[in-house]
């Protein structure tokens, strides 16, 4: 069986992790796509709404490597940085459910055809600097998944992580410097060891494992804080070092100003 090279397996695992939150919501009646999700002032529906209205941009981006120009129905041509009621998002609102999710199903497989196109190292605009289409794709991961958190908490179905997660998780590790800067921070120079248990057992590790700060866990609960998605006191990882505290304080994976992330629940 030939083993896929690194960005062939990335966008695979993207287009797992969209079938599986698709197939996951594929039996929610209607009604409960009005329900609230964790994610303030958003419904379920919302959530999908979002990846959607995202991916059809990143679609347009991939495949023109430019943001999309502003017209009479589009926003603003610059990434977006608050995308949380886009001109799209708020007409969603008046979409059926089918409707909705044959948005997403479309504007994602588009997006999804035009990144295999490009190759991983390609720079694509986006919120921020520009990315590389390794990173891109990564990022359009990490944001299925977290909104697929959420909405499929709004459902009341308990998500089952992957091993994709490591795409989530390596880019939680890698934006650490990003979460000092975009907090006007000064940014540490010691570096942090991080070692997590993936949902198939096996080890991830980053780092320099004789590093006087490290972080230790499970993979779904340091995906989960660096996507702001629960408290990292909620969780069972264990910070060693006051810098490997302090960055799961202000971990944030995703582009965009600071996100005010979940409350305590302890």
């Amino acid at each position: 069986m030939a083993t896929l090279d690194p960005m062939q397996q990335l966008l695979s695992d993207l287009v797992a992790e969209q079938d599986y939150l698709d197939q996951a919501l594929s039996v929610v009646p209607v009604d409960v796509w009005e329900h609230p999700s964790p994610a303030d002032g958003w419904l379920l529906r919302d959530c999908i709404a979002h990846l959607a209205d995202v991916d059809e941009n990143a679609a347009y981006v991939a495949t023109h490597k430019e943001y999309p120009k502003k017209s009479a129905t589009t926003e603003p041509s610059q990434p977006p940085t608050d995308m949380l009621q886009s001109q799209r998002q708020r007409e969603a609102r008046n979409l059926s459910i089918d409707e909705l999710v044959a948005w997403w199903r479309d504007a994602r497989t588009r997006q999804n055809t035009a990144l295999k196109a490009l190759d991983a190292k390609d720079r694509l605009p986006w919120a921020g600097p520009p990315m590389s289409v390794r990173s891109f794709a990564t990022a359009r991961l990490m944001e299925c998944w977290s909104h697929g958190l959420d909405a499929l908490d709004a459902a009341e179905i308990a998500p089952v992580d992957s091993d994709r997660l490591i795409h989530v998780a390596h880019l939680g590790v890698i934006t650490r410097n990003f979460a000092y800067l975009n907090r006007d921070l000064d940014v540490p120079d010691t570096p942090i060891y991080v070692e997590l248990i993936a949902p198939s057992g096996e080890s991830w590790e980053w780092g320099p494992e004789d590093a006087p700060d490290h972080i230790k866990g499970t993979a779904g609960d340091f995906c989960r804080v660096v996507t702001q998605r629960i408290h990292y006191t909620d969780t069972n990882l264990e910070a060693t070092g006051e810098l490997a505290s302090e960055f799961l304080s202000i971990a944030q994976a995703f582009a965009g100003p600071p996100g005010p992330g979940r409350e305590p629940n302890t």
